[in-house]
C-alpha cells in the first residue's frame, strides 16, 4: 500500500480516511479538491487537472483523495490500492450537512484556499445522484483491475474502523 486513491461519492469520509491514513503510514496525501479548484471557486481546466496528476503519480508513494472523473483513469491505473467508500445516499447528505454546518463561512482544511465552504441544491443534488451517474463510470474502471492492485470497498462506519484498526496491527 504504497499508491493509494480513495474514492466515493461526496459525504463518505474520503478525507477524513485519507487524513488518518496519510498519518498512520507516514505517505504523502493529496486532496483533489485542494489541487483542482482555484481560489473564488475557479476550477482548473481538464488538461491543468491531468498535468497536476501526472507529476503526482511519478512519485513513490501517495494517497490521493477525490473523484474527478476527468482524471480518474490516471489514478486507478498507476494505484496500487483502491479504496472505494460507497455509503447510503442519506449518510452522505447527512454528512454534507454536518460538514456544512461545521465549516460554514471557512475553507476546510482538505479545500482551496479562499474557497469558503458552502452548499447549494446543485451540490446536493450531484450527491443525491452520484450513484446514478458517476458509480457505473467507477464500477466500470474498477472491472479493469489487475492481479497487482487491491480493491477495499468499504459501506459504513465499523468497516472503515475496521480497516483502519487492521493497520494498527500490521
Amino acid at each position: 500500500m504504497q499508491k493509494m486513491i480513495i474514492i466515493g461519492s461526496p459525504g463518505t469520509g474520503k478525507s477524513t480516511l485519507a487524513k488518518k491514513l496519510a498519518d498512520s503510514l507516514i505517505i504523502k496525501l493529496y486532496h483533489l479538491d485542494k489541487l483542482f479548484w482555484k481560489p473564488q471557486w475557479k476550477m482548473s481546466t481538464k488538461e491543468e487537472q491531468r498535468e497536476i496528476l501526472y507529476d503526482i503519480v511519478k512519485q513513490n508513494s501517495w494517497i490521493i483523495d477525490g473523484n474527478y472523473s476527468s482524471t480518474l483513469d490516471i489514478r486507478i491505473k498507476e494505484a496500487d490500492t483502491i479504496i472505494y467508500l460507497k455509503r447510503s445516499r442519506m449518510t452522505c447528505l447527512y454528512h454534507v450537512f454536518k460538514r456544512f454546518i461545521s465549516y460554514r463561512g471557512k475553507t476546510r482544511p482538505d479545500m482551496q484556499e479562499n474557497c469558503p465552504e458552502k452548499l447549494d441544491r446543485e451540490f446536493i443534488r450531484w450527491v443525491w445522484q452520484f450513484s446514478k451517474n458517476h458509480e457505473p463510470l467507477i464500477e466500470e474502471y474498477l472491472k479493469d483491475l489487475t492481479s497487482e492492485q487491491t480493491l477495499i470497498k468499504l459501506t459504513n462506519s465499523k468497516e472503515i474502523d475496521d480497516f483502519l484498526n487492521s493497520l494498527e496491527s500490521m
